[in-house]
């Protein structure tokens, strides 16, 4: 008996010790839009690709990058509402211990919760797995940049700068080439901006790419404006 008779069974390990259903969702993610994230000496960026399907489509409603509390956010690969129904739990998990401490929840907290419901869903009868990989950008009380990348088996990881989604193992070569341990904010919005045009198809602009930013100085979370993300790529030019 191969795998394959284990590949519907989320609670059953296979003989290989695989549990195939986690595999696919990993899939789901591969298969998403690019996202990555460059923590900085002085702060953390996320950015991704929101090209849609067709012109047609109105995107002004749609964000990809989310923030949580006043000092981080998230952005994801993979499938959508499954994200949305995640953004939720967290701003409720966040504003829980808010309310019980009041103070904003650490940004290393705010992953273990995440990554907590996102674990539960892989030994749970009934229930499928998440399709989505998270990055999570924030800076705690320290003062610390800190990128968390949280995945669907509930793993979770620190890093310096990744990347996950379609064309994530040339985007990652990409930074490992650019990144620096030196790095500020700006070079770090310019290189993750220089890295998603690595594998864009068309044209990038300021409406089909999202970025935001946390940065140590006060220690906010925020969105950049397409006019500011367009005077980005127009300083690349």
């Amino acid at each position: 008996m191969g795998d394959s008779a284990y590949s519907f069974s989320l609670t059953t390990f296979s003989r290989t010790g695989k549990l195939l259903q986690i595999e696919y969702a990993l899939n789901a993610v591969a298969n998403g839009r690019t996202a990555l994230g460059i923590a900085a000496v002085d702060g953390v960026v996320i950015a991704t690709d929101k090209k849609f399907a067709s012109a047609l489509v109105e995107g002004g409603d749609v964000s990809k990058v989310e923030a949580i509390t006043d000092s981080s956010g998230f952005v994801y690969a993979g499938v959508g509402p499954d994200y949305r129904l995640l953004v939720r739990k967290a701003r409720k998990s966040a504003q829980a211990y808010f309310r019980e401490y009041r103070e904003t929840k650490p940004v290393g907290q705010l992953v273990k919760s995440t990554a907590s419901v996102m674990q539960e869903y892989t030994q749970s009868g009934g229930v499928r797995p998440f399709g989505v990989s998270l990055l999570v950008a924030g800076i705690d009380g320290d003062g610390v940049p800190r990128l968390f990348q949280v995945d669907p088996s509930g793993a979770y990881f620190g890093w310096k700068a990744t990347a996950i989604g379609k064309n994530y193992v040339n985007a990652k070569n990409f930074l490992e080439k650019r990144f620096q341990d030196d790095m500020e904010l700006e070079d770090a919005i310019h290189t993750a901006l220089l890295t998603l045009r690595e594998g864009f198809e068309g044209e990038m602009d300021g409406h089909n790419i999202e970025v935001g930013v946390v940065s140590k100085s006060d220690g906010k979370f925020r969105l950049l404006t397409p006019e500011q993300i367009q005077d980005y790529l127009d300083e690349a030019n």
